[in-house]
């Protein structure tokens, strides 16, 4: 699809292109829709996000107690939650800034299926602030936090993709190696077969002696 049609592309379960309008269409997240990684479920929500009018946050996630690998991992709105002031004995440890939290409850709940999927296992819609629709209005409500997680979350994206990368290099040296083990394998045992041929030849040398 051209640029200027107004639409982008998100990984969808099915391998192909999901398409996410930018100017007619707001494809809505609901329970059983499916991602074929956590990275497609992050890039989904926060379209949605963006065009809906408030910033995503990445929120908690469950690891597994075998591995830690991530199991499953909540999607929110930057807004989630409440500002706790931390006090010490003589007042405030530092000077409180503005906090755009207001204790929004919209969420995702995405969770790694058997399948090899991502599904989403619970969707909250409703926002308790006003929804920004400009997306730079929105993105200006974002605190050095949120920022930062958007920042390590798109560098992890770009380092999966240079790991992959790397992988099938590796994979394709090493199927070379593969190869040039087998063939001089294969020169190895004609020297020996060779020798074996001589082996009646050089007997019967010896016994005429």
């Amino acid at each position: 699809m051209d640029s200027d049609e107004g639409a982008r592309a998100v990984e969808s379960s099915s391998g192909a292109d999901l398409v996410v309008c930018e100017r007619d269409m707001v494809v809505e997240p609901y329970e059983g829709m499916e991602f074929e990684s956590e990275d497609a479920a992050k890039i989904f929500y926060d379209e949605y996000a963006r065009q809906v009018g408030f910033v995503m946050r990445v929120m908690s996630c469950r690891r597994s107690e075998r591995d830690g690998k991530i199991l499953a991992r909540r999607l929110g709105c930057n807004k989630e939650g409440h500002c706790v002031s931390i006090r010490g004995k003589f007042g405030p440890v530092r000077k409180p800034r503005a906090s755009t939290r207001e204790g929004c409850k919209a969420m995702i709940h995405v969770k790694y299926d058997k399948s090899g999927k991502w599904v989403i296992t619970k969707f909250v819609k409703d926002h308790n602030h006003p929804l920004v629709v400009s997306p730079r209005e929105a993105r200006q409500t974002m605190d050095e936090k949120d920022k930062k997680i958007q920042e390590l979350t798109t560098e992890l994206r770009n380092k999966k993709r240079l790991c992959a990368t790397y992988q099938e290099q590796l994979n394709a040296f090493m199927k070379m190696v593969e190869e040039h083990s087998e063939q001089l394998s294969k020169k190895v045992q004609n020297v020996v077969d060779n020798l074996k041929e001589f082996e009646p030849i050089e007997k019967e040398l010896l016994s005429h002696r």
